[in-house]
């Protein structure tokens, strides 16, 4: 896989990412403030992280593109300043002492909220122009060509489910008088009891889950074709693309089914560590349909035969069933068989 090409303004920003954990970490321990059951510098901590991988992600996928490049880089770029100017007012309402999402109680707050709130929803279309981009670029590998674009479509879905978040909750919209709009948690306030590291609901549901594992699709399925592209190079049925490619279109559509089952655990306000009967039979439909889909998938490919010329008897010490016909007089050789979709001397289609 190709690092050349990077987009420059993405790898700076998915840097200086990196830079804001650090001083966000240390703002954890330095600074014992804590806003919405949580310590004040944990989201600032838990944005910069994911944004540093997401951006060194775009940066990558950015170097991938032969078409569309110019295009490819206005987008990343507006990710760039979009995303920057984002991180820079959540971190703004920490040191106000504040909340950053959802936060209507002033003017001020208010205007900053209306801001973010746009800078999402053009984030958020800048995205989808890259996935739409990838879907049109003619990979080499096509393993590795649908882990990346089925990655990128999984991740614009994941994306829009934080739209979920900014509607009113019921008791929202009872007392008006909160200053308050919107909410992370489905079924309990936000600020209870949370789940260790991520902050998660543990009590109610949580709309950050589906959030967030549909947006990482974008790195968990590339990784994955990596990995299987590095056990192909020995022997054994990975070694086949035909092979490779199914597995991945599994566990596409397996990543696909987990978004869907954690977004609808939280909208019925259940928290992720207590799941009733029919999320826990969900999940046991899908981890079953999903290993029995991989193992049909790693049954190797059958190859199809060329025709038997009646009149010819086979070769010596080659099987009727595969001897292909014997070329015309002057006519080059057989290049032998080939694997289904396939053609000798060129990659296949992506």
């Amino acid at each position: 896989m190709s690092v050349r090409g990077l987009h420059r303004p993405l790898s700076y920003f998915a840097v200086a990412m990196a830079v804001t954990a650090l001083v966000s970490a240390v703002g954890l321990v330095a600074d014992d403030r804590v806003l919405v059951g949580e310590p004040i510098w944990l989201k600032p901590l838990k944005f910069a992280l994911s944004l540093a991988v997401y951006g060194a992600t775009l940066a990558w996928l950015h170097s991938l593109l032969v078409r569309g490049r110019r295009v490819s880089w206005w987008a990343g770029t507006i990710i760039t300043v979009g995303s920057s100017v984002e991180m820079a007012l959540i971190v703004t309402q920490v040191v106000r002492g504040t909340r950053s999402h959802f936060n209507q109680q002033t003017p001020f707050d208010a205007g900053l909220y209306a801001v973010m709130g746009v800078i999402v929803a053009v984030l958020w279309l800048a995205t989808l122009v890259i996935a739409v981009l990838l879907h049109r670029q003619p990979l080499p590998d096509r393993a590795t060509a649908w882990a990346i674009r089925s990655g990128a479509a999984i991740s614009v879905v994941g994306l829009a489910l934080g739209f979920l978040m900014s509607a009113p909750t019921p008791e929202q919209l009872a007392d008006g008088a909160s200053g308050i709009i919107g909410a992370h948690s489905v079924g309990v306030p936000d600020g209870g009891p949370q789940l260790p590291v991520t902050g998660w609901s543990a009590e109610g549901g949580d709309l950050r889950i589906g959030h967030f594992v549909g947006m990482h699709a974008l790195q968990v399925l590339p990784l994955l074709a990596l990995l299987l592209a590095r056990r192909a190079s020995g022997a054994g049925r990975l070694a086949d693309g035909t092979v490779r490619l199914r597995v991945l279109v599994v566990a596409a559509a397996g990543y696909a089914g987990l978004v869907a089952l954690v977004t609808w655990q939280a909208l019925r306000g259940q928290p992720l560590a207590e799941p009733d009967g029919p999320t826990l039979g969900g999940a046991a439909g899908l981890a079953l349909a999903w290993l029995t889909a991989t193992l049909l998938a790693l049954r190797s490919p059958r190859t199809v035969a060329p025709a038997q010329d009646p009149g010819r008897p086979p070769a010596a010490g080659v099987p009727s069933a595969v001897q292909g016909p014997e070329p015309a007089e002057g006519s080059a050789p057989s290049a032998g068989l080939h694997a289904v979709g396939t053609s000798p001397g060129r990659p296949g289609n992506s």
